[in-house]
Parts: C-alpha cells; structure tokens; sequence
C-alpha cells in the first residue's frame, strides 16, 4: 500500500512537472514584423524582423540580421567589393516602431502561433545567433541578406517536417530581374544602373524559396507555413499604416540618352555640327568604356554573385575608352568587332540568356552602331579611291 502511495506521489509530480515544463512558454509571444518600402534606394525593398514578448520578464524585443557598422575603415570599398559584414541585432518595440512612423514605412504582423517547445526552438536559435562569434555575416542580396536570415530559421529550427507557403503565385514566371525592377520603378536611374551592373545569374526563374529574399514574398510564405500539417501564423495584421504610394516618373534615363544619342548622330552628318558631333562620340566612347570597366570589376573584383556573367560588357567594351586615340588604320577592324558585339548582345537578349535593359539603352546601342559604321566606312573609303584610281 505505501508503495502504491509512492507510485502514485511520483506520478503526479511528474505530471505537473511536464504541465510546467509544457506551459514553460506560454507567456513568450513571437511574430513576424514586415516593414513596407521607403524612399531611399536602400529601403526601396522592405525590411523584416522578428518581435518577441515576455510578458514575464516584461521585455518586448526586435531582432534583425540587416545591420552593419557604416564608421568601419574602409566602409565604402568593403561594401562595393562585397565584403562589408552584416551582424544579428535588437532594439525595443517601441524604438522598431517610432523608426518607422519616422519613415513613414508601413508595418505588418504576423504572430506565431506555436506551442511552447517549437517557441523554445526558435528561441534558441536566435539566442545562438545573437552570440558574438555567431552574429556576422557577409551580406548577399539576393542569397544571404535579412529576410533569408529570417527565412532559414524556420526550416532549420523545425526541419523535415515543415514547409513554406506559396510565397510567389505558382502562375507567374519571375526571375530576380523583374523582382529588383518592379521595386525600383520610382527609382529610374537607380534602376537603369543597377540593370547594367547585375549579370545574368538574376535572370533565372526564381523558386518559392528564393522569392523569399523580399520580405513581402517571407511574409506570403509565412502567412501559409506549416509544420507537420498543422498552420503556424495568423494573418497579417497591420499596426502600422503605409505611406501613400507616389506615382510613377517618367523614364528620364531613356530621354536623356536618346537626346544624347541624337546629338551623336546629328552631329556627325548634319554640316555644321562636326565638332559637336565628334565631342559627343568620344564622349560616348569614353563612358562607355568606363562603364565596361565598372562592369569587369563588379564581375571579377568583387565577392557579389548578382555581378557575375555580365554581358553588358559586350557593348560597354573596356577597350572603348582608347578608341579616340588610337591610330585610325587600326580602329576599322575594332569598329568591326564593335557591330558584332551588339549584335551578340541583341542575340543573347533574344534568347533569354540575359534581359539587357533595352528600354532605356536602345539609343545608345544605335549611337555606338553608327559611330561604329562612320569610323569604318571613313577609313575604307579612301583605300576604295586609291584601288579605283589604280585601276584608271
């Protein structure tokens, strides 16, 4: 009979242990914070983090993995070259939140709802991550920025068992390219370089996966996530509203460049206009060539992904800043070789290996063509005379 006591005695400690242990989270509440677009370039794409409250401890925490030490030496070549360390931080609710009624950015949320164990879980992992010698990161655009880091938590925290949400409608075909373009559209010049630095590694369909490098495509993954079966978050819940969306520009790049090009091509048949037309050539050879090189360095000089196989190098040829002063018996064949580059370049475009942005670049194309075709036929024309003299 005591031994039934005993038995009994154990067994309903253990029960309300494990009940203890069960509800050992029960006041943690984890969301997901998606933060909508601002007006500079760098907050042209959204922000995300992850907001947890103890209502224990009376602490309400934000953790993201986008900051980064603007005072370093060196900052500015660190982040061309694509070396510029990113690190795990976190501030209080309410300085995440003033941030952007500031900003005047919206904020959505989406709370977790997980049983204690799996809140445990992702609780650990964050801890882990917010370690020093775990905090740094080398920040990737597209592979390994703050809405990936968010993103990975989750397969890694619950594993086989878990799968994403339809981030991306499964009926739309999107590379990275048309991703970046749509969130620069009120960014034209912004966006006209970015499409002549980025290669043809971001013209590739994006999987649901990769579309969460956006953290409104997180949001969307999130929002249908499960683990085992069974829906981890609940709606998206705006607290904070978004600024009124402005209207599209104009295109300015595609008009300036078609004046330019203009200029370039007017000058040179137009009498008259011969110093014009020559000043704008070699500017344009100049610039491009300048260009090219950008694109080189950006390729092999750099640690970006996004930069490497850029074919805008065809047409932006390197070689073209010594054009106006090399010997003019030698720039016929290099003029040559300049049409068929552009023709590549209009083949690859055709083909899909790469998306050129021809909108906005098409004139300076025709610009380098005729400049191309004048330097060649300039310099055959008196060989033809010569030859036909001869003859006579």
């Amino acid at each position: 009979m005591k031994s039934l006591f005993v038995l009994l005695l154990f067994q309903v400690f253990s029960q309300a242990a494990q009940a203890s242990n069960d509800s050992s989270n029960s006041h943690l509440r984890i969301s997901l914070l998606t933060v909508g677009v601002g007006d500079e370039i760098y907050a042209s794409f959204g922000h995300t983090g992850i907001r947890i409250t103890d209502s224990l401890a009376h602490t309400d925490i934000v953790y993201n993995w986008g900051t980064f030490d603007g005072f370093q030496e060196g900052f500015e070549m660190k982040f061309m070259r694509g070396k510029l360390l990113y690190y795990a931080s976190s501030e209080t609710w309410p300085h995440f939140y003033q941030t952007y009624v500031q900003e005047k950015r919206g904020v959505e949320e989406q709370v977790l709802m997980l049983n204690p164990a799996q809140k445990q879980q992702i609780l650990d992992y964050i801890t882990n991550n917010m370690k020093e010698e775990n905090k740094y990161y080398k920040y990737d655009f597209l592979y390994d920025n703050c809405a990936t880091r968010l993103r990975d938590i989750f397969p890694n925290t619950f594993g086989p068992g878990f799968h994403f949400g339809t981030a991306i409608p499964t009926s739309k075909t999107r590379t990275f390219r048309d991703e970046i373009d749509y969130y620069l559209r009120y960014l034209p010049w912004e966006r006209t370089g970015i499409d002549m630095l980025l290669g043809s590694q971001i013209d590739k369909t994006m999987s649901n996966e990769d579309a969460m490098f956006l953290p409104d495509y997180l949001r969307n993954g999130v929002a249908g996530a499960q683990v085992n079966g069974k829906a981890i978050s609940s709606p998206p819940l705006r607290v904070l509203p978004q600024d009124p969306i402005p209207a599209i520009p104009k295109n300015i790049p595609a008009l300036v460049f078609l004046l330019f090009s203009a200029l370039v091509i007017l000058g040179s048949i137009i009498p008259g206009l011969g110093l014009i037309g020559l000043i704008t050539k070699n500017i344009l050879f100049i610039v491009t060539g300048l260009l090219g090189f950008l694109i080189l360095f950006m390729w092999i000089g750099t640690d970006h992904q996004a930069c490497r196989y850029n074919w805008n190098v065809l047409w932006a040829l390197p070689t073209n800043i010594i054009l106006p002063f090399i010997k003019r018996r030698k720039q016929s064949r290099y003029a040559l070789l300049g049409i068929f580059m552009i023709l590549v370049v209009l083949a690859l475009h055709m083909f899909h290996v790469q998306a050129f942005p021809l909108v906005e670049i098409w004139p300076l194309l025709l610009a380098l063509v005729f400049s191309y075709g004048m330097i060649y036929t300039s310099l055959r024309q008196p060989s033809m005379t010569h030859e036909s003299a001869a003859k006579n």
